[in-house]
């Protein structure tokens, strides 16, 4: 998709139905019945408000008009003594926010380390954390995921990251392993590394967990140029019929990293623009609602 120059760009995309439609009608085809309700989720990585406070953050998620949060260490960190994490947990609720992932955390192979990890995730009350691990430190974590009932998603962190710079090495890391490991595709650094997104999410469906939702303005094998969803040079409209046409149940996190002492604006500026292309898949209000609460 080219790129938007300005909110007015993007406002006039998302208005103007008939340009809408034929976009996606490319990019998917005809649309059955079934497919007419998506079955994900939308939501706000914590890492898109890390130069807000949790309180500030918690109101921002309500202000943008989700209910969901990934929270990330910007917020609370799992390094923290249990009573730390209860005291955070508490303000969840409160706020009308719901925390359903964790994450990015990094896993080093060290037992006491990995077990820690998920004595913070079942404290917030997820059952999904996104994670780095070490090559080394994959048993252990497939062993306390199982043991926790916690899914474990391996997220994919650009040409920067010698280890899983696409989904294709997450995919063939998690192979020897139980079905608590899994893949949380980050589609802007997966498109840098120079995986198409999409077909990632169409081919390991099967173990996809997670997803963070973003555009980069940066050609493939560059640094990250982020911006708002919409602006940039990846295939939106195709990332979504990908997640919809594969029954990806999970949520898409809107992780924004741009603007981090401002994010407010380009926030929803990306909710805006992919909301108008939810609707132009054929997606109605009831729909919508459904994948925000």
């Amino acid at each position: 998709m080219p790129p938007l120059s300005s909110r007015r760009d993007v406002l006039k995309a998302l208005a103007i139905g008939g340009l809408v439609t034929p976009l996606l009608g490319q990019a998917a085809g005809k649309l059955d019945a079934e497919q007419k309700t998506a079955a994900f989720k939308l939501g706000i990585a914590s890492y898109s408000l890390r130069g807000l406070s949790l309180d500030a953050a918690l109101a921002a998620v309500r202000r943008l008009g989700l209910g969901a949060l990934s929270i990330n260490r910007a917020h609370i960190s799992w390094e923290h003594a249990a009573a730390g994490w209860e005291r955070v947990v508490a303000k969840f609720a409160p706020a009308g926010v719901a925390v359903r992932c964790c994450g990015v955390v990094t896993l080093p192979n060290d037992e006491t380390t990995v077990r820690g990890a998920f004595e913070f995730a079942r404290t917030l009350g997820v059952a999904l954390m996104a994670c780095s691990p070490e090559p080394a430190s994959l048993p252990l974590v497939a062993r306390y995921a199982a043991e926790y009932n916690i899914r474990a998603a391996i997220h994919n962190h650009g040409p920067e990251d010698k280890i899983y710079p696409s989904p294709h090495e997450v995919w063939a890391a998690v192979q020897p392993y139980g079905r608590h490991l899994g893949l949380c595709i980050d589609v802007g650094h997966a498109y840098r590394a120079g995986a198409d997104p999409a077909e990632c999410i169409r081919r390991y469906r099967e173990r996809l967990f997670d997803v963070h939702l973003k555009d980069s303005a940066a050609p493939v094998g560059a640094e990250d140029i982020p911006t708002e969803i919409g602006r940039g040079r990846m295939d939106v409209p195709g990332i979504l019929t990908a997640l919809r046409e594969s029954g990806y149940d999970g949520t898409a996190w809107f992780e924004f990293e741009k603007d981090a002492s401002d994010p407010l604006p380009g926030l929803a500026e990306s909710i805006g623009f992919v909301r108008g292309l939810l609707r132009g898949m054929g997606l109605d209000a009831a729909a919508l609602n459904r994948m925000i609460t």
